[in-house]
């Protein structure tokens, strides 16, 4: 139970969404952000890499699947691996570049290489449809031969498909994080001056987790875009970094399930402020405050103060009745 916990807690909330939620877009959504902001914790929380240039990964993944189900057509899954392609490619291109400098430097360069990429998506009008962007993208079903396998017609049915290829990643992505691999960027983030001295390779092992998280990232982007029907220019622009940085932070960076809170939170209170004041942005900015400055450890952190609080009273219970007897 404790080695699988955190996949059981993530087909917990799977499962749980289409029993309390009314939208299958919207609970689409929350798991295609959670996706896209796993991404970003293995960059932030493991490897200690503050990135802008996820709206990179994003929006590429969101053209590449538009162009491939529009213009070129193929099959849905094959244009969902040339999304996580994409990314990767990308992720090793703004990797190679960024992680030659560090801090603040780091984090200017990939702020740089965002906005670059949004002006060059913005003039690229005939690839990628400019301020318009690509339209009408279908969300073909999942076939073989001929034979339907699993329809995506109706929200509910995307939902499953999403929900599937989350459950698939999510299982990787533990994987990742718990392999020798996972632990030396922890070891790069908390003393890189001494991982270095002991041999590793810094720059080889900050740009693995640079693609690995350009991959997931991608898969995001492909996913946003099947579930809208639009490869939007805002896909690419800095606000989409920028957000899913926020879904990140709010979760937690200490373990990837985190980023799943991060993302419900985010989008679940984004949905419900939405329709209590036109100006809502102002009531999410607020509360990203208060959560910002009470709770330094994200949702996740908040949970396990929780958890050890009501551990801890048990405890003194228990130890008090023993008193007794």
């Amino acid at each position: 139970m404790k080695k699988h916990g955190l996949l059981l807690l993530a087909l917990a909330v799977v499962l749980a969404m289409p029993l309390f939620m009314q939208s299958g877009s919207l609970a689409s959504e929350v798991l295609i952000f959670a996706l896209a902001a796993m991404a970003c914790n293995l960059l932030l929380g493991y490897t200690g890499l503050l990135s802008f240039g996820q709206g990179i990964f994003f929006g590429l993944g969101s053209y590449t699947i538009a162009l491939l189900l529009t213009r070129w057509p193929l099959p849905m899954p094959l244009a969902l691996l040339c999304a996580i392609a994409m990314g990767a490619l990308a992720a090793a291109v703004v990797g190679w570049i960024a992680i030659r400098q560090r801090g603040v430097y780091f984090v200017m360069l990939t702020l740089g290489l965002a906005q670059m990429v949004y002006f060059v998506a913005y003039s690229a009008t005939d690839l990628t449809g400019g301020d318009n962007g690509l339209l009408d993208i279908p969300r073909t079903a999942l076939s073989v031969m001929g034979h339907t396998l699993w329809p995506l017609a109706t929200p509910w049915q995307y939902y499953g498909f999403v929900a599937t290829v989350f459950m698939l990643v999510f299982w990787l992505m533990l994987r990742t994080a718990g392999s020798i691999f996972g632990r030396t960027l922890l070891a790069v983030r908390d003393n890189p001056e001494r991982a270095a001295a002991i041999g590793y390779n810094l720059t080889q092992l900050k740009l693995r987790a640079f693609v690995i998280s350009g991959a997931v990232t991608g898969l995001a982007g492909g996913l946003h875009a099947m579930m809208t029907g639009i490869a939007p220019l805002s896909n690419v622009e800095y606000h989409t970094s920028e957000m899913i940085l926020v879904m990140t932070v709010i979760g937690g960076t200490s373990n990837l399930f985190a980023s799943v809170l991060g993302s419900a939170f985010y989008l679940l209170m984004s949905d419900w402020l939405s329709t209590l004041w036109p100006r809502w942005l102002m009531l999410l900015g607020l509360l990203l405050i208060v959560i910002s400055l009470a709770m330094q450890g994200g949702l996740w952190g908040l949970g396990e103060k929780l958890w050890r609080l009501v551990r801890g009273k048990s405890a003194a219970r228990a130890d008090a009745q023993v008193e007794k007897a």
